[in-house]
């Protein structure tokens, strides 16, 4: 279903790929958008085992993408550092393919909302509750279960690694 990697040494083991997801502090979503165009947005998000969550507003372009079809890929840039004596860039970076859905069930939501906030305030907890109770009716959270995920890294970064 989903394709290989064709660079087969370029990939980077699912430890790796986590530990850039762990790392990262935002990725860029793409659903099938209006007129079945794609769209790519930006955003924050946390990983978590096998899901990804990330926040928006309760109403917008890709809520009612994803209502429409909830497959979506997700991208993050590890590092982009251009080499231009070389003519190339020194890149990682993970994508991942899922389905997206709006988390309606208040226990879940809340506590999609715990992570990604410990993940971007870890240490003011009450500090995230107050906000949490602030936003709660406000926000909408979005859940994709990752489906298949694959690691990347230049050819030049592998060859480093093999010395």
């Amino acid at each position: 279903m989903f394709r290989e990697m064709r660079r087969k040494r370029q990939e980077l083991s699912r430890e790796e790929s986590i530990a850039i997801l762990n790392r990262s502090t935002s990725g860029v979503l793409a659903v099938l958008g209006d007129d079945n165009y794609p769209y790519a947005v930006p955003l924050s998000f946390v990983y978590d085992k096998t899901r990804i969550y990330f926040h928006c507003a309760r109403a917008g372009h890709k809520l009612e993408a994803i209502s429409q079809n909830n497959k979506v890929s997700f991208c993050v840039i590890d590092e982009d550092k251009v080499v231009p004596e070389e003519y190339t860039t020194y890149f990682r970076s993970v994508i991942l393919f899922g389905r997206a859905r709006i988390l309606d069930n208040p226990e879940e939501k809340r506590e999609a909302l715990e992570k990604l906030a410990a993940k971007y305030f870890p240490s003011d907890e009450e500090g995230r509750k107050k906000e949490i109770e602030r936003q709660f009716q406000k926000v909408c959270l979005v859940e994709v279960v990752i489906e298949h995920m694959t690691g990347k890294e230049a050819i030049e970064l592998v060859r480093r690694r093999e010395k």
